[in-house]
């Protein structure tokens, strides 16, 4: 196996401070959409304070709602807005005395939420960690549109890079911690092609993580990093894409098809990345047949990524619709691979004379580092308006008997509308 030299994140992501296009594009499956939610418990809650804590949540979770959709909305006031509605939600999950004993308002209040995938035709649960794993979700959603968001911006700062690095890896991170954490502690199970089913969180992760990547490896060319450590990470890249591909393809095609042509076009993307750089080392060790050889498979993988972006562009279903091919990020590699390959040729035929052997070199590449973990996350501690006071205040003997504010589970729930940012000139970056 090929080690490679290794470079640091920090050295990978030197800090210069120049203006640079990003070259990415990303799909991206819509928004969870929710049903609202009034908190208003009339007669439980018996106390001014009881009745505060129930209107700062419903301000509190519809401002978050907003700041989904709002073109403007930064990590910081996402953060902000989350921390607040989580931690007065937390209330109605955790206990006060730090005891495992069950929260007495955790099944209160009834929550709807719509799926990424499954259309408009919601699933709804009595239950507070729905509510906490269903918004958990859209948030982690949200960091991957902002970072979609902000790479398609046509000049973009070495700050501003960082940020798209920085937020998918913080959405993989929360992904995480629902799946451990918070998903197992639902009454009801999840049902199978659901959001929060293990196959499609952890799809998501990996996509992330993928993502978070292709920044590394444009970071890494820019700044003209060892071939070997660039041919490393894309086969590592790859190797997430394909993957996430593979935990998706027990799902039905009408539904993660869309999703899947976007997985096996990056997978063939980054194989093709990887060839073409690892010619490079082959070519710089005097072993040009290899080179012409990989170079050769580099050009296979293009291809097929090229069908495959025309396949992505003509399949229906959730998700962005883009015609892949005819983005930036694609046609550089195209011109990089064709410049490469001729040279290796030309070099060949001075120089080296070699003979090109009939089958591709094996890539058995490993990085180092420059390999993306998620951030750690955890939810907030409960707010401070939670005392034990507040919690006695809520009298559930008086909830009415027949409880006509029941939403009915089949009723439709309308789709957030999310921002139509189109990419700016030769930019190359389609954006959800």
């Amino acid at each position: 196996m090929l080690m490679l030299h290794v470079f640091s994140e920090m050295e990978i992501w030197h800090n210069q401070h120049h203006r640079k296009k990003m070259t990415h594009w990303f799909h991206r499956n819509p928004l969870k959409a929710t049903a609202p939610v009034s908190f208003n418990f009339y007669g439980v809650a018996s106390t001014p304070a009881a009745t505060k804590v129930c209107n700062d949540l419903r301000l509190s979770r519809t401002r978050l709602l907003e700041l989904f959709t709002d073109s403007s909305c930064n990590p910081e006031i996402m953060k902000n807005a989350t921390d607040l509605y989580f931690s007065l939600l937390q209330g109605f999950i955790l206990s006060l005395d730090d005891s495992s004993q069950e929260c007495k308002l955790r099944y209160i209040q009834n929550f709807k939420w719509t799926d990424t995938l499954q259309g408009q035709v919601p699933t709804a649960q009595q239950d507070a960690v729905f509510e906490l794993v269903s918004m958990g979700f859209n948030v982690a959603l949200w960091y991957t549109k902002y970072a979609s968001r902000l790479a398609g911006k046509e000049d973009i700062t070495e700050d501003e890079a960082k940020d798209v690095h920085r937020s998918l890896k913080i959405a993989a991170g929360i992904f995480k911690h629902l799946k451990e954490s918070h998903i197992p502690k639902l009454i009801t199970p999840v049902e199978k092609g659901r959001d929060l089913e293990a196959r499609l969180i952890d799809s998501y992760i990996i996509q992330c993580q993928a993502e978070a990547q292709e920044v590394t490896i444009a970071r890494a060319i820019e700044l003209k990093h060892n071939p070997g450590l660039i041919a490393a990470l894309a086969y590592e890249t790859a190797n997430f894409y394909q993957k996430a591909d593979q935990t998706l393809s027990s799902l039905d095609p009408a539904y993660a098809g869309k999703w899947r042509k976007y997985l096996n076009l990056k997978t063939c993307f980054y194989m093709a990345y990887a060839y073409c750089y690892h010619g490079q080392t082959l070519l710089a060790s005097d072993k040009c047949g290899e080179a012409i050889r990989s170079l050769q498979e580099s050009e296979k993988f293009f291809a097929k990524a090229e069908a495959l972006c025309k396949e992505y562009g003509e399949t229906k279903g959730p998700g962005t619709t883009a015609k892949p091919s005819g983005h930036l990020f694609f046609r550089k590699l195209g011109s990089l691979i064709k410049n490469t390959l001729e040279k290796c040729q030309r070099e060949n035929g001075f120089i080296y004379f070699q003979k090109v052997p009939a089958e591709a070199p094996q890539l058995e590449l490993k990085a180092n580092y420059g390999l993306v973990e998620p951030v750690p996350f955890e939810f907030p501690a409960l707010n401070a308006h939670w005392t034990p006071e507040t919690l006695a205040a809520f009298d559930l003997t008086k909830r009415p008997k027949d409880d006509t504010a029941k939403p009915k589970p089949d009723e439709e729930v309308k789709p957030l509308k999310e921002p139509d940012i189109k990419p700016q000139k030769d930019s190359g970056c389609q954006i959800s």
